[in-house]
């Protein structure tokens, strides 16, 4: 199994470090956010990777050399002439999953101590097109479900907006926590082209196909988005 870590972005919340690094190479407790999203994955048995770079991308590629990609094999998609999104970005990297009957994407900065393998299961379980972990979290924005589990629409509270994509009587509000798990049928699917989101592609395919949610409210997580999350990484991720 593979799996595709979105380590392209320009990390402006994280300023002043990413003012002369990326965003994935942010250290916590001595460890950077790549290092230890690759680790996650090894725990889940996945140890081929494919990263996506462009700010700083040479930082990345360093890294990853000098610590030989920390006992995983560690692919670079180079994002340095366009920065793709994470939709335009997985599309970008579909070849590097040909033959995989599904894989696993997460962004670089999030940390969590979610059961990947238990996602991973419920996932085949429920012979989904693809599974969003999502938590009961405060949050800005929402991906919305029905009383199944199954992705019916998006909400942005402020300001405001909303997309309601199939007829539900239930909008249940899930966060999404940045880590999926995907069939790779989804590639034959995608409309779009160059820089999108997967919140796009996941909102213009739910209503003819079954893209589900996994909650692991109660789980350990953190958006290390910004200067303050940092350090209560530190606390929490040892």
């Amino acid at each position: 199994m593979k799996a595709m870590l979105f380590a392209a972005g320009l990390g402006t919340r994280l300023k002043p470090w990413t003012n002369e690094h990326p965003k994935a190479l942010a250290i916590v407790n001595g460890k950077s956010l790549l290092q230890r999203n690759i680790e996650y994955l090894q725990a889940a048995g996945i140890r081929e990777v494919i990263v996506n770079v462009h700010h700083f991308a040479d930082q990345i590629i360093q890294a990853v050399s000098e610590n030989q990609g920390w006992g995983s094999t560690v692919h670079i998609s180079d994002e340095t002439d366009e920065l793709l999104d994470t939709g335009g970005g997985l599309l970008k990297a579909a070849h590097f999953f040909e033959g995989e009957d599904y894989f696993v994407a997460l962004n670089v900065d999030i940390l969590t101590d979610l059961n990947l393998v238990k996602m991973i299961q419920h996932h085949l379980d429920m012979n989904a097109l693809a599974t969003l972990a999502v938590t009961d979290r405060m949050s800005n924005r929402h991906f919305l479900f029905d009383e199944e589990q199954s992705l019916v629409g998006w909400r942005q509270l402020e300001p405001f907006s909303e997309k309601i994509v199939k007829s539900s009587q239930f909008q249940i509000p899930k966060a999404f926590s940045g880590v999926h798990v995907i069939n790779s049928s989804l590639f034959g699917k995608i409309l779009q082209q160059g820089k999108f989101s997967m919140v796009d592609v996941y909102l213009s395919l739910a209503n003819l196909n079954y893209i589900v949610g996994f909650d692991h409210t109660g789980s350990r997580f953190l958006d290390v988005g910004k200067p303050g999350s940092l350090q209560m990484a530190n606390d929490f991720f040892h």
